[in-house]
């Protein structure tokens, strides 16, 4: 609990943890696995320091989301699979916790974007 760059907003504002504040850290995880990047890292360039501030601008953006895909996963997933779980990873990350879909939901989602991702074997 409490890592930081993983740590939901409303943690870091109360120290009161609520069932979506789950829900945001592994939209930071979720966004790591998509950029092969780490939450935070003091070695990146300093507009890239923070994962979350850098890259969730270009999450909702297809070209711009493929300038931030990890390159070792490519050939992995389509371009559809990708953007959803994109749209996903937003989701997760919103900064209000009302608006953060339930666990339950976010592993529905990705069972469907394992579906797109059969689809193309």
């Amino acid at each position: 609990m409490g890592t930081y760059g993983y740590a939901a907003p409303e943690y870091i504002a109360t120290g009161h943890l609520y069932v979506k504040s789950d829900v945001y850290g592994f939209g930071v995880v979720l966004l790591e696995i998509l950029t092969g990047l780490r939450a935070l890292d003091r070695n990146r360039p300093l507009e890239q320091q923070n994962l979350i501030e850098w890259a969730k601008p270009s999450l909702s953006d297809k070209r711009k989301l493929k300038s931030i895909m990890d390159e070792r996963i490519e050939g992995q997933y389509s371009s559809k699979a990708a953007m959803k779980a994109a749209q996903l990873t937003l989701k997760c990350l919103e900064r209000d916790r009302k608006k953060r879909p339930p666990m339950k939901d976010v592993l529905e989602t990705l069972e469907r974007i394992q579906v797109i991702k059969d689809k193309r074997k």
